[in-house]
């Protein structure tokens, strides 16, 4: 009776297994089609704008073509012209978007250990947050001038203030039951912060991070818009002035390359952390 419950159990075990490894097969065979359906829908999306456009479905001054970008690509990349654009795009968005947690990382922890002044300055926080940003741009160019500081500036405006909502709310809200233990057990609110809230918001602070570096680029661009001498924004505005519209097209693709692979680092990271 006894060896016959023990081969019932093994045999139950080895069906767990079996459905486990079913299971985790079908799960990579699922990211397996997603992949490479995501890889056929670009490829076809590509091979139709190159076939409209050979065969006149769309006018090629407007629209270009994809063999026609990638020859521009390549013509701007050997002579180094494109790299330093891009070099200058991507220092400017990596300082604003540092600063841009620096500062709320700081003033959300300073409105955590004094709780009256965060509710004080809640509301223009939400204010400057809804307020359109490309508003600000002007402003900055009037006070500060053209050039790096004022771009950096714009890339932060965009992202900082609803950061440090965000990251502020997020700290607030922390569960109470552990503040508390902490606070049983004699600990100092400066060890409540260290030991429970800022680890305890770390996902929250990676997705906040998410967010800000593709609000950074696009503040970035903004600047570069109103006030760039080099970079990729400038690559736009001054190729659609001169009517290069290979020049416009090719500098969103670059951008759009940039943000999926910033994303897929902090994913990366994320994954690490959790």
């Amino acid at each position: 009776m006894m060896i016959q419950n023990h081969e019932k159990t093994e045999t139950d075990s080895d069906a767990m297994t079996t459905g486990q490894k079913k299971f985790l097969r079908r799960q990579q065979l699922c990211k397996l089609y997603i992949f490479w359906s995501r890889i056929l829908i670009l490829a076809g999306f590509l091979l139709l704008w190159q076939v409209s456009s050979d065969f006149g479905w769309i006018d090629r001054f407007y629209f270009s073509s994809p063999i026609a970008i990638a020859q521009l690509f390549w013509h701007d990349i050997t002579n180094m012209s494109l790299l330093s654009h891009i070099g200058i795009t991507l220092l400017e968005s990596g300082v604003s978007f540092l600063l841009i947690i620096l500062f709320s990382v700081l003033i959300a922890t300073f409105f955590w250990f004094y709780p009256s002044l965060g509710e004080m300055f809640e509301p223009f926080l939400i204010i400057l947050n809804s307020l359109p940003k490309s508003a600000l741009a002007p402003l900055i160019i009037v006070w500060l001038g053209t050039g790096p500081r004022t771009i950096i500036l714009c890339g932060m405006s965009v992202g900082i203030f609803g950061c440090i909502l965000n990251l502020y709310q997020s700290f607030a809200q922390t569960d109470p039951e552990r503040l508390k233990l902490i606070e049983t057990l004699g600990g100092t609110k400066l060890q409540t912060f260290t030991k429970v809230v800022f680890p305890g918001n770390i996902p929250t602070f990676i997705s906040l991070s998410k967010v800000n570096i593709g609000l950074a680029l696009v503040g970035v661009i903004i600047g570069e818009f109103l006030a760039g001498r080099k970079g990729l924004g400038y690559l736009i505005i001054y190729g659609s002035q001169v009517f290069k519209l290979d020049m416009v097209i090719l500098s969103i693709v670059i951008l759009c390359t940039i943000a999926m692979g910033i994303y897929g680092l902090l994913n990366l990271l994320e994954k690490k952390i959790s």
